[in-house]
């Protein structure tokens, strides 16, 4: 096998991890449901939420834990559900477990079926978090439901993340153990040099 072969094997390898890393970012396979990002409004009836913070983390999006505080924040949700574009939906994040408001928006029809919430300090300190997002239909009930976040815990790496750095590392040296002479030496010396203890 040549090295063209091999760098193309490699390359071929790296693009199946990638896309398949990616496609674990809202719970995985097939048939499945993980995705903790999305929540019951009602019975069968869901919306996904997401958090951004496009000044400190410009490609990153968050869900249950927001990493910085007194930033700009943007809570996203999208309907998953035609019916609630015609219906008045009221949000409120508060500072939990005192109740506290940190933000609201009175009851609105969103037609897009997508609402963003802007908050420009996002919220003031570390620290759990409550969105409550009401629905106002025009006759009946008011309907609550709840979705909590942690702030101000900073970004954390997941193990699983590492994981996968580490064997990026590893390939791209084995790529090179095969690929160049001068480097297979080096490692064949100090495998050599290890077995002799």
């Amino acid at each position: 096998m040549n090295r063209a072969q091999i760098l193309r094997r490699v390359g071929l390898g790296f693009l199946g991890l990638f896309f398949s890393a990616s496609l674990w970012a809202h719970g995985g396979a097939a048939g499945t449901d993980t995705d903790q990002c999305k929540f019951e409004l009602e019975k069968d009836h869901w919306i996904h939420y997401t958090a951004y913070q496009p000044k400190d983390f410009p490609a990153e999006d968050f869900c249950g834990n927001i990493p910085n505080t007194n930033t700009l924040t943007q809570l996203v949700f999208d309907y998953q559900d035609v019916r609630y574009r015609n219906m008045a939906v009221e949000f409120e994040v508060t500072k939990e477990p005192e109740g506290t408001r940190v933000f609201f928006q009175e009851a609105n029809k969103h037609k897009s079926g997508t609402v963003v919430l802007s908050l420009p300090n996002g919220v003031p300190e570390v620290g759990k978090y409550l969105i409550h997002i009401t629905l106002v239909p025009d006759q009946g009930d008011r309907l609550d439901a709840h979705m909590s976040f942690m702030a101000g815990k900073g970004q954390e790496v997941k193990s699983g993340s590492i994981l996968l750095y580490a064997f990026f590392a590893f390939a791209g040296l084995y790529v090179l153990y095969l690929s160049h002479a001068g480097f297979k030496r080096l490692i064949d010396g100090i495998l050599a040099k290890v077995k002799g203890f």
